[in-house]
């Protein structure tokens, strides 16, 4: 038994992309521990909070609603990924890997969020 966002490789992959940036946020220095790591975490975690819970809703409206949010907190963590390469708390290796992996769930999100009817 599971639920149908499972299902959703965009649920997937937003999944993946939360425990990688945990993972990252682990190494930045310890005075970023209530900035950049905290806002870096929650931004990630929000994307698939949001596609989850868009799915559960009876309008096809209100869901591209919570893909949209899922949408910009992408964009969100990107900024962030911005930041910490700025700060040197990443490499140009990881950051790259990290904005390819954004820009891949953006870009399957935008694609799931068309498809759903208004």
């Amino acid at each position: 038994m599971k639920f149908k966002f499972e299902d959703l490789i965009i649920w997937q992959k937003s999944m993946d992309l939360g425990e990688e940036m945990h993972t990252m946020v682990l190494k930045f220095p310890k005075n970023e521990v209530y900035n950049l790591s905290s806002q870096l975490k929650r931004a990630a975690d929000s994307i698939a909070l949001n596609i989850s819970e868009g799915s559960i809703l009876q309008s096809g409206a209100e869901y591209r609603r919570f893909l949209g949010y899922a949408i910009r907190s992408i964009a969100e963590v990107v900024t962030c990924l911005h930041k910490a390469k700025r700060r040197n708390y990443i490499v140009e290796s990881d950051f790259l890997k990290c904005y390819k992996d954004c820009f891949d769930v953006m870009n399957m999100t935008i694609a799931f969020r068309n498809k759903i009817k208004h």
